[in-house]
C-alpha cells in the first residue's frame, strides 16, 4: 500500500504544485490518476519515487520513504524519451533487470530468458533486434511496459501510456494490466481521456493540486467530482 500524509510540493518562485494531499492506496488495483493539465499528476508520482523535493510524509508498505530496490517500476511520458537512442528493443527491455542486478552487472541467461518471455507477452518477439526508433507509438509503449514486467516490481507507475497508440496496443496493454492486478500488483496510471475511465480503471484518484476524491470508479466518477476537478466547463464524453 501507498500512503501520503499532507504531501506538498512547490517549485521555483513558490509555485504550488501539490498541497496537503493525504491518501491511502491499497492494492492490488489499477488506479487512474485524473486531473487537468498542471494539476500535479506527474508531480504526485515523482514525489513517491523520491525524484523531487517535497514536504509531508510518504509510506510504502508501512515504511516511510523507503521503497526497496526495484519495488517500483516507472514509465515516464513518451515525449520525455529519446526515440533515437542507439539501442535495440531487447536491450531496452533488459534494462528492467538492472534494478536488482545493479548497473555494473550484465544480465545472465536467466534474465535474458525473462526478457524474451515478456517480449512475447507484449507481442514484440519479432522486433527484438530492431532499433527502438523503428517501433510505432503503440509498439514503443509496449516495449516500455515489457521493461516494467522484467523488473517484477510490486508497484508500476505509468505516465499517460495510452496516448498515441493503436487499438491493438491498447488491447494488449489493458489485458496485461488486468493480469498484473490479478497477480497482486498495484498500477497507478496518469490519464487524461475521461471517456475511458470506467473501462480502464477500478479506482480513481482525482486531484487538482489538492485531493478531490479517491475511491472505486462507480463511487467517485460523478459529475460533482468531475466539476470539482476540472471546473464547470468540462465536456463529458460518452464511453466508446
Amino acid at each position: 500500500m501507498i500512503t501520503t500524509e499532507n504531501l506538498t510540493v512547490s517549485y521555483e518562485d513558490d509555485c504550488l504544485a501539490l498541497e496537503d494531499v493525504s491518501v491511502h492506496i491499497e492494492g492490488p488495483a489499477i488506479v487512474g490518476l485524473l486531473g487537468p493539465n498542471g494539476a500535479g499528476k506527474s508531480t504526485f508520482i515523482k514525489a513517491i519515487l523520491n525524484l523531487i523535493t517535497y514536504s509531508g510524509k510518504i509510506y510504502i508498505d508501512g515504511k516511510e520513504n523507503s521503497a526497496d530496490k526495484g519495488q517500483i517500476a516507472y514509465v515516464e511520458q513518451k515525449s520525455q524519451i529519446d526515440y533515437n537512442f542507439p539501442m535495440t528493443v531487447k536491450e531496452c527491455v533488459s534494462l528492467g533487470t538492472y534494478a536488482k542486478l545493479g548497473l555494473f552487472h550484465r544480465p545472465s541467461k536467466a534474465e535474458w530468458r525473462k526478457v524474451f518471455e515478456v517480449m512475447k507477452q507484449v507481442g514484440l518477439s519479432e522486433f527484438a533486434d530492431r532499433p527502438i526508433k523503428a517501433l510505432s507509438g503503440g509498439q514503443f509503449q509496449r516495449m516500455l511496459i515489457a521493461r516494467c514486467l522484467v523488473q517484477e516490481a510490486d508497484y508500476i507507475f505509468l505516465d499517460e501510456p495510452f496516448v498515441g497508440i493503436d487499438s491493438i496496443s491498447e488491447t494488449i496493454i489493458t489485458n496485461l494490466l488486468r493480469d498484473l492486478k490479478k497477480s497482486g500488483k498495484t498500477i497507478l496510471i496518469v490519464h487524461h481521456d475521461l471517456s475511458k475511465a470506467r473501462s480502464y480503471f477500478d479506482h480513481l484518484l482525482m486531484i487538482n493540486k489538492n485531493l478531490v476524491a479517491y475511491g472505486k470508479v462507480e463511487d467517485i466518477f460523478t459529475e460533482e467530482n468531475l466539476r470539482a476537478t476540472y471546473g464547470d466547463n468540462i465536456f463529458l464524453g460518452k464511453e466508446s
